[in-house]
């Protein structure tokens, strides 16, 4: 059942609080509407792009990363506890991508996912200094890949991240980076 303008909106703004990361289009398959009346809506509502609302979100939400500047981070990083968890988001856009498949190459998602892990040290200097991963299924142009690093183990002056990537909550890439940090050095 299609909902009016008046239903619908309240719902858009709940949705859109629970989470601000939604893109305009999957409001739009939810709604059963098209993407130029869900951006109609949030005009309305005063609710920005998803980018801004990302953007806002980190700027309230997280630790800063100092290992590397911001701009050096593959992804964007939406939530950030040093020397605990990250989580960024890496849209998977045509420069990604293999011309012929549309298959995003491996090393960008591999970089989103170290750089996370190098971001999340809470050190001034952060290097990998080893790397075991697996890609687990071919991501497309258009997908959202959503990669969330956790510190597994931090002794004998390592720091093991381990970062699962997803794509529509099933695990695209997975990887475990032993990261060495400057303050361990004797």
């Amino acid at each position: 059942m299609k909902l009016t303008k008046k239903q619908r909106q309240p719902l858009l703004k709940d949705k859109i609080a629970e989470n601000p990361f939604i893109t305009d289009e999957a409001l739009a398959a939810f709604f059963e509407v098209s993407v130029q009346t869900v951006r109609l809506d949030r005009l309305e509502l005063s609710i920005p792009e998803v980018r801004e609302r990302i953007k806002h979100v980190a700027r309230q939400q997280y630790d800063t990363v100092k290992a590397l500047p911001l701009d050096e981070v593959i992804g964007e990083i939406i939530d950030l506890e040093l020397d605990k968890q990250a989580i960024s988001i890496l849209d998977i856009r045509e420069e990604h991508v293999f011309s012929r498949t549309g298959i995003a190459r491996g090393h960008h998602l591999f970089a989103q996912a170290n750089s996370l892990a190098v971001a999340i040290i809470d050190d001034e200097l952060a290097l990998t200094v080893k790397a075991n991963v697996s890609f687990k299924r071919r991501v497309k142009v258009g997908e959202r890949v959503v990669a969330k690093a956790r510190v597994a183990d931090n002794a004998h002056g390592r720091t093991i991240v381990e970062v699962h990537s997803y794509v529509d909550q099933e695990v695209v890439f997975h990887g475990e980076f032993a990261m060495f940090r400057q303050e361990h050095e004797g």
